[in-house]
């Protein structure tokens, strides 16, 4: 991946997209070509693994075992328009460009078929995403013998993380004014996160 040095994301900034995204992208390469499967993935940074299913029915998980990998994570992702710059006043020398956050992470993955392991992934998925609702929905809310039908219908894959390349792509190459109105023009145009990652990650004030 091609990163610029000042979209070059720290150790912290890459693990909280990996904990906090929502589906990532599955890609491998096989006797077809290649294919992609959109997946949800827990990730497990103690052991540099990301957790993940498919439906049964979908035959991409009869092809991914012991095969190198690639899991596109993504982040927030915004136009950015010109109109937005204060540069834009000053001397007119703007284009429209594109914000975005995204992890490519590489490794080798495994398939389980197993009950027992889909059931502790099912669980840390479910517990994850609904922490933070206020009534938290939990698999054991549901009948036993439903949520083991369910558990027949899904193939877990694991990916063993031998390498990570992210980019941040967050206004940080613009003066400092450029992306006050970066940040204005994303909350009014209603895209909050957005917004919020350009602030996160705009870079600390030079020191005079």
């Amino acid at each position: 991946m091609y990163v610029p040095t000042h979209f070059a994301p720290d150790a912290d900034a890459v693990h909280e997209l990996l904990s906090q995204h929502g589906a990532a992208d599955l890609v491998t390469s096989g006797p077809d070509g290649l294919e992609a499967t959109t997946l949800p993935f827990f990730y497990d940074r103690e052991n540099a693994v990301l957790r993940g299913h498919f439906a049964r029915n979908n035959d991409h998980w009869r092809r991914v075992d012991g095969v190198e990998a690639l899991v596109i994570v993504r982040g927030p992702s915004s136009y950015v328009t010109p109109s937005w710059y204060a540069s834009k006043a000053e001397h007119g020398r703007v284009v429209p460009t594109w914000n975005y956050v995204v992890a490519h992470v590489h490794g080798t993955a495994t398939v389980h078929d197993d009950t027992d392991w889909l059931a502790r992934l099912v669980r840390q998925l479910t517990d994850h995403h609904e922490a933070r609702r206020p009534t938290p929905w939990s698999v054991d809310d549901a009948p036993a013998r439903f949520i083991e039908g369910q558990l027949r219908a899904i193939v877990g894959v694991e990916v063993a993380i031998r390498r990570i390349d992210a980019k941040f792509k967050l206004s940080q190459n613009r003066p400092a004014a450029d992306i006050d109105g970066v940040v204005a023009g994303l909350r009014e145009a209603g895209d909050d996160s957005g917004a919020a990652a350009v602030q996160t990650h705009r870079p600390a004030p030079r020191r005079t």
